[in-house]
């Protein structure tokens, strides 16, 4: 028999709990926004290249879960070392050098502002993603969420993974890289992956983020996912906060910071994921609740 969460609230209590915890995302950024902490992750933030489509499709192929990725001394200069004994990531760069007349013609050749001709060619880069490295100093500026310790009396992570698997998906813990938590496949082979080394309590709420990615994200096109995928990661980790509150986990100490950095503290961003993060979070409470009388009964 599938594992439930016991809970005395009605359909209707959960349903405005969902609508209130929902609306306290945005007022708990916007506290955030005001904080040294955010200024710090702002400026750690801002601080990285955007790479083209392409290269992040790259990057994907070769590490699904990456967030952030920089070459190794751009990490160093950043405050983070790369651990010993990474694979890089590689990517296409962009470099030009002069040609004369005798060298063959490029694709794609320029003039600079003295006449000179320019070729221009895209040799491979090393890159590592931010969870290939270790910061340098104690005070991160990337640390604003924080990974909940304790426990899962509920049982929480064992009555997602029951309604995953008869959606038709395999939960499974393995050890992740880095600071990624979990992740969900895309490539069709309907796998969520939980890292085994979380506490119970983050292991719960990650699974709940993984359970709104399956609600909300999978079947998507990869590109439109990579495009839109600050919004995604808000939305997932939002209805997750939903959830966990109803069902008595406060996740706000790692929730928010997520939220915040995903949505580059836009609180409209926010507003607008509203009635999709509502929808999900109330079909995942209604799936893995079942009344207190009934758990008793069983």
């Amino acid at each position: 028999m599938p594992s439930k969460v016991a809970t005395r609230k009605s359909p209707e209590e959960r349903r405005a709990q969902a609508e209130a915890l929902q609306a306290s995302i945005a007022e708990q950024v916007e506290e955030l926004r005001d904080s040294e902490a955010w200024i710090r992750f702002l400026q750690f933030a801002q601080s990285f290249h955007r790479y083209s489509l392409s290269n992040v499709l790259l990057i994907l192929s070769q590490r699904p879960t990456a967030t952030r990725v920089a070459g190794f001394r751009q990490w160093q200069a950043k405050g983070r070392q790369v651990r010993k004994g990474e694979h890089a990531i590689r990517i296409f760069g962009f470099a030009q050098k002069k040609t004369t007349d005798e060298d063959d013609q490029a694709e794609q050749a320029q003039t600079d502002d003295a006449g000179q001709k320019l070729r221009t060619y895209y040799p491979m880069r090393s890159v590592f993603d931010m969870g290939q490295t270790d910061p340098i100093d104690p005070d991160d500026p990337a640390d604003i969420a924080h990974r909940l310790t304790g426990d899962d009396p509920l049982g929480i992570l064992a009555s997602v993974t029951d309604y995953l698997t008869a959606q038709g998906w395999t939960v499974e813990r393995e050890p992740i890289d880095g600071e990624t938590n979990g992740y969900t496949t895309t490539d069709g082979t309907q796998r969520v992956v939980i890292d085994s080394g979380l506490t119970p309590a983050q292991a719960a709420k990650t699974a709940l983020h993984e359970a709104a990615h399956v609600l909300l994200h999978t079947g998507e096109d990869r590109v439109e996912h990579v495009e839109h995928r600050g919004i995604k990661e808000t939305e997932a980790e939002s209805v997750a906060y939903v959830v966990a509150g109803i069902l008595g986990l406060d996740t706000s100490r790692y929730s928010i910071g997520y939220v915040a950095g995903w949505s580059d503290g836009d609180t409209e961003t926010i507003k607008a994921t509203a009635a999709r993060v509502l929808r999900a979070a109330h079909t995942l409470t209604d799936a893995i609740t079942e009344p207190e009388h009934a758990a008793a009964a069983a």
